[in-house]
C-alpha cells in the first residue's frame, strides 16, 4: 500500500513538470530490496562456507574432534560442548590428562567415554589406568590397558557448538542448508527478470507521453 501511494506522489509531480519519470522511486526501492535480499543469500552461502571449513580444518591441523553429548563433565566440558584431541603417545599420559577411549568390554559402556585419569599404575599387562568423569561423584567402576602406542588427548574444547555440528551430521539438514540460500538466489533472479520485463511492456504503452500533460489545459484549434 505504501508503494501505491509513493507512485501516485511521483504521478501527481509529473503533472506538474512535462518529461520527468513517473513512479521513478518505486523500481528504485525494490532494486534496494533485491539487493538487500541478495545481500542476505550471499551472507548465507559465506556462513555454510566458514561452517564447512570449520569442520574439515581441525582434522586438517591433526585433531581429532568430539561432541560431548552427556553430563558427566559438566562444569568442564558441558553438553554440545566439542573437544579437540590431540593424539600423543601412550607414555606421555600423566594422571589428570583428559582422554577420549571407549571402556573396556567389561564395563558394558560401548561408546567412547571423555573422562579425566585418576590412576596410573604398573600392571603385568603394562598401566593400568582408571578414569573419573569430573561431575561424577565416583570413580568409574572399570580398570583399562591402551594396548595402542597413541592415545587421545583433550587440547582444548569450544562450548556449544556441537550441537551444529550434530545437526550437520545429518545428510538431510546439510541439504537443507545448501538449498535454502540457493534457491534464495534463484527466486530473487527470476523475480528480477520478471520485473524487468514487465518494466520495458509498460514502457512502450501507447498514450504514455499524455501523462504529464496538465489536467484541464486544452489547445487552441
Amino acid at each position: 500500500m505504501s508503494t501505491a501511494v509513493h507512485a501516485g506522489a511521483a504521478a501527481g509531480t509529473a503533472d506538474q513538470r512535462p518529461g520527468h519519470a513517473v513512479g521513478a522511486s518505486a523500481p528504485t526501492a525494490r532494486r534496494r530490496s533485491l539487493r538487500g535480499a541478495a545481500l542476505l543469500g550471499n551472507l548465507g552461502v559465506i556462513a555454510l562456507l566458514l561452517m564447512t571449513v570449520a569442520y574439515v580444518l581441525p582434522s586438517l591441523l591433526g585433531f581429532q574432534r568430539y561432541v560431548i553429548t552427556g553430563g558427566s563433565m559438566t562444569g568442564t566440558y558441558d553438553k554440545g560442548s566439542v573437544v579437540f584431541d590431540k593424539v600423543v603417545p601412550v607414555g606421555e599420559l600423566r594422571v589428570g590428562d583428559v582422554i577420549t577411549y571407549v571402556p573396556p568390554a567389561s564395563s558394558g559402556v560401548t561408546n567412547l567415554v571423555t573422562h579425566r585419569i585418576v590412576s596410573a599404575e604398573p600392571g603385568s599387562a603394562g598401566t593400568v589406568y582408571q578414569t573419573k568423569g569430573d561431575a561424577n561423584p565416583s570413580i568409574d567402576p572399570w580398570t583399562f590397558t591402551l594396548d595402542r602406542g597413541e592415545q587421545a588427548v583433550v587440547d582444548f574444547a569450544v562450548p556449544h557448538i556441537g550441537w551444529v555440528l550434530l545437526y550437520l551430521a545429518d545428510p538431510g539438514h546439510r541439504k537443507l542448508l545448501i538449498g535454502i540460500p540457493a534457491g534464495l538466489i534463484a527466486l530473487l533472479s527470476v523475480l528480477e527478470a520478471l520485473r524487468n520485463a514487465r518494466r520495458e511492456k509498460g514502457t512502450g504503452r501507447p498514450g504514455d507521453e499524455t501523462a504529464s500533460r496538465p489536467t484541464g489545459v486544452t489547445t487552441a484549434p
